[in-house]
């Protein structure tokens, strides 16, 4: 599968940086350690399951959810900074770093996901808990307050736009990129797995700093179902929240990084053009961090957060 042609980050600002939001036209997304040990538990079941959970800590109540292909286990060190004041609830995707695929095996996976968070957050009778979402997770708690606004009292996105869709271009639409997801979905299903993982090792050094970390990120990616990971990142291109901004009142907390040599001011004024319309928004910067903030900067982003969770 070949890569778009980018222009210069430091030139364009987000349109074209090397984040999580270029790398899932390749697939190129993943977690954190291939050791997850605490139970997770399937949502509402194993058969029929949208993602395991895994809950942690005491205190109020905060949904983490991945990005695409990613395992809750990247939210590992947040967790363990938390759990002693909040009760942590971390997703994973039926289907991502190595979950079994459960109901999403067929059809449209991100609708459906966000049904079955809300459907949780009403059996386990939580009081209006934060969501943070990273990445496509940062999408779904979009999706999830436009939707059910009774929901959450807060999101926290970290490093997600409302359409992904402008890494083609600033004035890209659903209708414009859909042909080109479609082919890119199929060409990821179709891919062999030599291709695949050749596919997957290229790009994630764009993602995170650490190359014990990307080995980590290329296992998720790798262990993902195809289908369910092909399929989630076209919906994420043809899902487009721009228009649904405005009546999405829900208190919003932007961070965002800032790589090593990017333009600060560009990139934040490319942030806040895409989230221009949304009430209630907040932008956090954190530098010298790529697209898993949570892992190249773990002090800097548990004190955003923090600050985001007040």
């Amino acid at each position: 599968m070949s890569e778009f042609n980018r222009p210069d980050r430091r030139k364009s600002g987000i349109f074209n940086r090397p984040m999580a939001l270029i790398a899932i036209i390749v697939g190129i997304i993943a977690a954190l350690s291939a050791n997850h040990s605490r139970a997770a538990t399937p949502f509402p079941d194993a058969a029929t399951a949208r993602f395991s959970v895994t809950v942690s800590g005491e205190g109020p109540d905060v949904i983490l959810i991945p990005g695409l292909a990613s395992s809750g286990a990247v939210w590992d060190n947040t967790v363990a900074h938390f759990k002693a004041h909040y009760r942590l609830h971390v997703l994973t995707l039926a289907g991502f770093a190595g979950e079994p695929a459960g109901a999403n095996a067929e059809g449209d996976i991100l609708a459906p996901s966000v049904e079955a968070i809300d459907a949780y957050i009403k059996a386990s009778h939580l009081q209006k808990p934060v969501v943070v979402g990273h990445s496509l997770g940062g999408l779904m708690a979009l999706m999830l307050a436009k939707a059910h606004p009774e929901d959450t009292s807060k999101l926290i996105i970290v490093d997600a736009l409302p359409y992904v869709g402008v890494i083609f271009s600033p004035a890209a639409t659903v209708d414009m990129v859909r042909p080109q997801a479609a082919a890119l979905r199929d060409g990821m299903i179709a891919a062999p797995a030599d291709t695949f993982r050749a596919q997957q090792t290229a790009g994630t050094a764009r993602l995170v700093t650490s190359p014990a970390d990307q080995a980590k990120l290329l296992d998720w990616s790798i262990t993902s179902d195809r289908r369910v990971l092909a399929e989630s990142f076209y919906e994420d291109l043809t899902i487009d929240l721009r228009p649904d901004l405005a009546a999405i009142n829900t208190p919003t907390v932007l961070i965002y990084p800032v790589a090593a040599g990017e333009d600060a001011t560009t990139t934040e004024a490319s942030y806040q053009a895409n989230y221009a319309t949304k009430p209630n928004m907040t932008f956090h910067r954190i530098v010298n961090s790529r697209h898993f903030i949570m892992l190249d900067q773990p002090a800097a982003f548990q004190s955003a957060l923090e600050a985001a969770l007040k």
